[in-house]
């Protein structure tokens, strides 16, 4: 896979977005996509941008679907020469760092 994206799609409610969000996620299950949500957004790889732009789509009709509005960010790394994954992105920021690129709170 080597087009990689950072999705988020966010109804504008002043309530909980989780039933929004997980809407929005369980949408890209129909797509020859994977991914893993963050709290800020998801990150989807696909084989190409044209699969990466239909998941988001639906994602957003699926908050859509909702809500009378909803706002979407789609940014895309479309490295079309060579097949990485977003791990391995990752992990070659880790390897320079000489740790793994978190502080390890956890959040708590």
């Amino acid at each position: 896979m080597t087009c990689i994206g950072f999705l988020s799609v966010a109804p504008v409610v002043e309530e909980s977005m989780a039933p929004y969000v997980a809407d929005a996620v369980a949408a890209l299950d129909g797509f020859d996509v994977e991914y893993e949500t963050t709290p800020m957004g998801t990150v989807i790889e696909a084989d190409d941008s044209a699969e990466l732009f239909s998941a988001a789509q639906a994602a957003h009709e699926a908050v859509g679907a909702q809500s009378d509005r909803v706002e979407t960010f789609l940014k895309i790394d479309d490295k079309r020469g060579i097949d990485q994954r977003a791990r391995e992105k990752v992990t070659r920021v880790e390897d320079e760092l000489g740790r793994e690129a978190s502080s390890g709170s956890g959040g708590d």
